[in-house]
């Protein structure tokens, strides 16, 4: 009276998967592959080392923000600007051509730089860092040619930077 009955096949599996769940338990079962001792070791540490930060595929070595990045294709440059700081909304100095139109960057400061190249719709972001210069290289190719361009920067007052337009 008052008790619960159960049919004795659902005893029977009940005991049956408490008997399964306790033997993976005591076995230790986790799933993970546990290193051998000939395998080598890895250690975190909260502070990166120097060959750390400079193996980031931003960084380029020898790259500064206080000079334009060179030409990469020995085109026709439509601007250089060195040294800026935050935003700027430059002009292209010259008719941007059919063809390949690429613009470099570095940047340097804690921060995300943002690129937007009108009228043709090239934009892309670049992450900034402290330590060091981060580097990017992008390029669009026209099928026509536009009478005029602007290059629009965003990025906040931390962040320096210099970038060149070329043709």
């Amino acid at each position: 009276m008052g008790g619960l009955s159960f049919p004795v096949p659902a005893r029977v599996s009940s005991c049956l998967a408490a008997t399964v769940m306790t033997a993976l338990a005591l076995a230790g079962c986790s799933g993970e592959k546990e290193p051998s001792a000939t395998e080598p070791t890895t250690s975190r540490s909260a502070r990166p080392s120097p060959s750390q930060i400079s193996d980031r595929a931003e960084h380029i070595e020898g790259e500064t923000v206080s000079r334009a990045p060179k030409p990469v294709n020995d085109g026709q440059v439509l601007l250089s600007v060195t040294s800026k700081q935050g935003n700027a909304e430059l002009p292209l100095t010259k008719e941007i051509g059919a063809g390949t139109l690429a613009i470099q960057v570095n940047c340097q400061g804690k921060g995300i730089l943002n690129v937007n190249v009108d009228p043709v719709g090239l934009s892309f972001p670049l992450n900034c860092v402290n330590e060091e210069v981060s580097s990017t290289y992008n390029e669009i190719h026209l099928k026509r040619a536009r009478s005029e361009g602007t290059v629009r920067v965003s990025a906040p007052s931390t962040v320096r930077w210099a970038l060149t337009a070329e043709q």
